[in-house]
Order: C-alpha cells, then structure tokens, then sequence
C-alpha cells in the first residue's frame, strides 16, 4: 500500500528529517558515505530505550544499507533476522534483537505443529547463542477449532519442554502478541490477558511476551495501563501506527511519546523495535520515530 508522500515544508523539524535521511539513504545506495544526516536529528543512543528496527518493513532497502542507516541513528540492531543475516548485521556493529524461528500461524496451541514449532525454536537458540544474543521470537499459533482453555495448556507443555534449553543457553523466548480482529484472525495468543497467564503457568524469566503496540491497540486499547500493570511480562516491545500500521506520528491515534516513556520509566532493559510500513520516504519516517522515542 503507497500513498502520495507528504509535502510538509522543509523548514520543519519533519521536513529537515525527511530531506537528511533521503539523502542519506540515496548516498548509501550510490555507493557513496552518508553523510551526517538523519543521525544527528535523530540518535537514540541519546535515550533510555534500546530502539530498533524490524527488518521486513524495509524490504526494498538492502540489508546493508538498512545497517548503515540504523548504526547512524543511534539504533542497536535489527530486529526477525535468521542466521545469514547475522554477518551483515555485526559487519556494523548492530545485533539481531529477535531471532527469528517459527511460522506464526503454525505454532505451539495445535499439537500438529508443536513439533515443528519447536525444532524451529531449538534451531534459533542455538544460533542466537552463538552469537552471545538475547531473543528469539515464537508464536501460539491459529486455533483452528481448539478452545482457549485447551490452546493454553498446548502451550504451556511445549514451552515446558523447551523452556529448559532457552534457560541454558541464556536466551528468551518471546511470544508475540498479535491481533486477530484484522491481520491475523483465529490467533489464539490475541490478548495480554490470555498472554500474562501464559507466562505465569510457564514461570519462567525465559519465556515473556512481545507487547506489539499496535496489535494490542486493536485488540484492547488501555496500552500505557497495561504496560504498567503487566510489565514483568513482557520482554520486547514492537511499534506501529494504528490503524494502518503506518508512521508513528501524528496521522494516527496512539501517543507514541508518552508510551516510550512509561516504558523507559519502567527502567525497562530489553528492546523497544520500530514495526510500522511507512508510506512515505522510508528511512525518514524511521528517523523521525527514532527522534520520537527518544526520551
């Protein structure tokens, strides 16, 4: 989905962005260095969240590139990565903030994915291991007819038994939470509720949750309340405007400043990574919502 970019003026603080990471991102792909762009605006080495970036928003960019852009902005790593990503990555001194593992609509709830599930998830430890990393993401997956009740306690058995190697080898499962309103209807794990008990029948510092913002906007809203209440829970946050799932300004509805900071004021010490589609000049709407989180 494309939309016309915008045309704010470039003697914004957006237009400035917008201008400076353009030309970053057209040097980088020249082959020339970037100059000092985006990254000055926008350094989130400057703040108390570790931001990133996920990957699959920016396709069209190479890997390579994305690292420069992300390195200049001050962000750690790059976010559902697999292992033949990873040399890229270090090359620029980033890591992969969530490894990734399984298919999330095949997942650990149906007993005829669980196997699969957790050979995928066994595979990703390892490799995340290796490389001294925090993260590897996992999913309930698609119902499919199994109730909530009986989906829990799938769940809680598969992680039970793979939960013990993700403790030894120092690294996180992280299950995320997704909507099944709009994108991914009959996910089973669709809501921080059913999500917090999970983690507390697994009881595991091993085993948290992915908070996405935007997913959980759509789902039950009350997210800076949530946050608060449940944040033991979760391990690694995902951004996202909503609806749409685009930028994180001020065309949607959710107050992205006020939320990174009452996950900062949380002291929390995981990753807070950018997952939005951005419909304008991609590696400036990144910059500016690194500027934004930033606190």
């Amino acid at each position: 989905m494309t939309t016309p970019p915008r045309t704010d003026s470039p003697t914004t603080r957006r237009g400035i962005l917008q201008a400076a990471a353009a030309a970053a991102a057209v040097g980088t792909l020249a082959g020339a260095p970037a100059p000092a762009s985006a990254a000055a605006k926008a350094n989130a080495s400057s703040g108390r969240l570790k931001q990133s970036v996920c990957r699959w928003c920016y396709g069209k960019i190479p890997l390579e590139d994305l690292c420069v852009a992300a390195k200049g902005m001050g962000l750690v790593g790059i976010d559902l990565l697999g292992p033949s990503d990873f040399a890229t990555v270090k090359k620029h001194g980033l890591i992969c903030t969530m490894v990734n593992s399984h298919p999330l609509s095949d997942g650990l709830c149906d007993p005829k994915y669980r196997d699969s599930a957790l050979k995928a998830m066994s595979a990703a430890i390892e490799a995340t291991s290796r490389e001294g990393w925090r993260n590897v993401i996992c999913f309930s997956g698609n119902a499919r007819g199994i109730d909530r009740r009986k989906g829990m306690d799938n769940c809680v058995a598969a992680l039970k038994e793979i939960v013990p190697v993700a403790e030894k080898a120092n690294v996180i499962l992280n299950m995320e939470l997704l909507n099944s309103k709009v994108d991914h209807h009959d996910y089973m794990c669709d809501n921080s509720t059913w999500g917090v008990e999970l983690v507390k029948r697994v009881g595991s510092d091993h085993f948290k949750l992915l908070y996405d913002i935007y997913h959980m906007q759509i789902m039950e809203g009350d997210v800076i309340r949530t946050i608060e209440r449940d944040h033991a829970a979760f391990g690694h946050y995902h951004t996202g405007g909503n609806p749409g799932r685009h930028e994180i300004d001020d065309s949607q509805e959710l107050n992205y400043k006020a939320i990174a900071r009452a996950i900062a004021d949380l002291k929390f010490d995981g990753f807070y990574a950018h997952e939005f589609i951005p419909v304008r000049q991609p590696l400036a709407s990144l910059a500016e919502a690194v500027e934004l989180c930033t606190v």
